[in-house]
């Protein structure tokens, strides 16, 4: 039978059974839907209730432009060097110790967003309060074995990793710099030159996921 919505919303609530605070990463290549799947699993989690799972993007430990210029490197934007990838471990390590489970009051965890028309990261953008028992978070190097990226993958109960054929991630990748202010030519040689490199990276890191989960097979399923 196919993967289902439903079968991903009853095995993300399974993960908060232990009582403490779980975190879900959704990897996957640019393109694939991390972002779209995320979002719509915590909205569908919280429903119209208080909400209890919160999403907190890697995106936003992308390093702003004017960092990567005295780096030299603004023109591999989104390849894994130009991430805060011990900051984002840590913050995860964060969110999974400051949950309130130990018997304190817990705080809130502020963590950074990332604006897709300036491109560029935002500081605190991101609540994540105590009573949150599942955060959610994606992005393209949940997998990667490498250098600060290595400590993602412990900190997480759960990898997903989105898969979707390589035309149609290609065609909506390319849609989606278009979107954000790119012409046409130049969000082609964008994909061809920054954003494939990356996915034959992360490609590779796939069966290191705990579950593979096929989009289109999902949209085909998909009940609103």
């Amino acid at each position: 039978m196919p993967l289902t919505f439903d079968d991903l919303l009853h095995r993300a609530r399974a993960l908060t059974g232990g009582g403490r605070r779980a975190l879900l990463g959704i990897a996957g290549s640019p393109g694939a839907g991390k972002t779209t799947l995320a979002g719509r699993l915590v909205r569908a989690l919280n429903g119209s209730g208080d909400p209890w799972v919160a999403h907190v993007p890697m995106d936003g430990f992308h390093l702003a432009d004017a960092e990567l210029d005295r780096l030299g490197l603004r023109d591999r934007k989104g390849a894994p060097e130009t991430f805060d990838a011990a900051g984002y471990a840590a913050l995860l390590r964060r969110l999974r110790d400051g949950d309130g489970s130990g018997g304190d009051a817990g705080e809130v965890v502020y963590a950074p967003g990332f604006e897709r028309v300036l491109e560029q990261p935002l500081a605190g953008a991101v609540p994540v309060p105590p009573s949150a028992r599942l955060v959610v978070t994606e992005g393209n190097y949940l997998l990667l074995g490498t250098g600060a990226w290595a400590r993602v993958r412990s900190a997480l109960d759960e990898v997903w990793f989105c898969e979707l054929p390589e035309p149609e991630r290609l065609r909506r990748l390319i849609a989606r710099h278009e979107e954000f202010g790119k012409g046409h030519e130049e969000a082609v040689a964008w994909v061809l030159r920054s954003d494939q490199p990356n996915a034959d990276l992360i490609e590779a890191t796939g069966d290191r996921a705990d579950l593979r989960v096929p989009m289109t097979e999902l949209d085909a399923t998909a009940d609103g």
